[in-house]
């Protein structure tokens, strides 16, 4: 009798609230029971310590190298018993609250059952002739003692990376002068061109892309030393969520030398001046570096698990959960796209329309949303920054992640972003990625 009253007690919420809002209550349900991040025991006092004797930092207790307004301090109290509402969010963004209903049909959807192509197909890949990924003999030499390698001599001399009055009191102009600080970033057209196909919304089942997303890739473009070493980095991890990452001495060998590469940079050279300027940090460049390795590349727990995940492998090479369904979460770069396009593991479903209405994007844009398959899961919108340097987008996330907040409203060229910067506790990066406003 009590199962009897509880179905109709049901039927009735089903009628007042329709069945849209009903799944949205489950959802909400759903993630508030979802595990706790197990939140790391290190301190930005123990991380930023003096360099070991392979260039490697050791957890140490030193003085403070930062210090974040006292505003930051009462917002983030909490940030380390957060759930990690990152993995959904952009999904958020774009998706409306109540999806076409079953017989309805979007104006995107009107189209011939053959014009589709069925979800997880694999494309045609091309050929090495137009920049097919390979291992460089250079990648092996990364592997060797950071203080024994070669690095590349930089041009900061002619560079002005000092920050004005004007971009020390506005985020959005400082992430502007990123943008024309990148030396590195690639021009559509001339170092590759992307087929972005046709577009859909988030909630759109099919494949609206013929090809790859990348036609082809100039044969010099990751042969230049950012990314070139950025490139040597993405194979050093497991990418499902719940197991432990062994890290090598090789590793940290290629962790600390991809550091001191981009920070040969005018991006990375600026971002440190600039939170310098600020009094955020109080350190010098070797300690900066450090800093760098260590929000960056240091192990914490995701799902339930420590030492499972850190900041550059959620956000640069995506991580499978593997609780309940399968998800991508992460995986917000260009170059990773790319490789793991090639190899076929990727496979590309065409892009997310602009949330409003608005220019559509084309082979020039370089602000993308996307959707697309990894190891044949689905991963229903993402966004990437398409061509920029490893080193833009280390310097946007690391001062995005000191200075900004949970949503920061940025110009970068001529594209209007959102960089969504999610905190764990007070000295990690849970997530961060941009979301295209025009």
């Amino acid at each position: 009798m009590e199962g009897l009253i509880k179905g109709l007690i049901n039927v009735a919420l089903d009628a007042v609230e329709g069945a849209g809002d009903r799944e949205e209550r489950r959802n909400q349900q759903t993630t508030s029971q979802e595990e706790e991040d197990e939140r790391s025991r290190a301190t930005w006092a123990e991380v930023v310590s003096s360099k070991s004797n392979d260039n490697q930092t050791e957890p140490h207790s030193t003085g403070a190298a930062y210090h974040r307004p006292t505003s930051w301090d009462r917002k983030e109290e909490g940030e380390g018993r957060r759930k990690e509402k990152w993995d959904n969010d952009e999904e958020k963004y774009y998706k409306p609250h109540h999806p076409p209903r079953r017989g309805q049909q979007d104006e995107s959807e009107e189209r011939k059952d053959e014009d589709w192509q069925t979800v997880g197909n694999k494309k045609q890949h091309h050929s090495a002739s137009h920049g097919r990924p390979q291992k460089y003999e250079a990648w092996q030499g990364y592997k060797k003692p950071a203080s024994e390698q070669n690095y590349s001599e930089g041009k900061l001399h002619s560079i002005n990376t000092e920050p004005t009055q004007e971009e020390l009191h506005d985020l959005s102009k400082a992430c502007n002068r990123l943008w024309d600080l990148d030396q590195n970033r690639l021009v559509p057209g001339k170092d590759y061109e992307i087929n972005v196909g046709e577009g859909k919304k988030v909630y759109n089942k099919g494949d609206m892309a013929r090809e790859n997303l990348f036609t082809w890739l100039s044969d010099d473009a990751l042969r230049k030393p950012t990314m070139s070493r950025f490139c040597a980095l993405l194979d050093n991890y497991n990418p499902h969520e719940g197991y432990k990452e062994d890290v090598t001495a090789q590793d940290k060998h290629e962790q600390t030398a991809f550091i001191e590469e981009i920070s040969r940079t005018g991006p990375i050279k600026y971002v440190f001046r600039y939170l310098v300027a600020k009094g955020i940090l109080n350190c010098d460049y070797e300690e900066f570096k450090r800093i760098l390795i260590s929000l960056w590349f240091n192990l914490y727990g995701r799902g339930g698990t420590s030492g499972c995940s850190s900041a550059f492998e959620h956000v640069f090479v995506g991580e499978i959960k593997n609780r309940g369904e399968n998800e991508i979460s992460g995986f917000h770069n260009w170059i990773q796209f790319y490789l793991e396009e090639a190899k076929g593991t990727v496979d590309y479903q065409g892009f997310i329309f602009p949330r409003r209405r608005g220019e559509l994007p084309d082979s020039e844009t370089q602000v993308l949303t996307v959707q697309f398959e990894w190891h044949g899961i689905l991963k229903s919108v993402s966004s990437t920054l398409i061509g920029v340097s490893p080193e833009f987008e280390i310097a946007l996330y690391t001062l995005c992640y000191f200075v900004g907040r949970e949503d920061n409203q940025v110009n970068l060229g001529p594209y209007s972003v959102n960089i969504k910067c999610y905190r764990m506790g007070n000295d990690k990066i849970g997530s961060v990625f941009p979301i295209a406003e025009n």
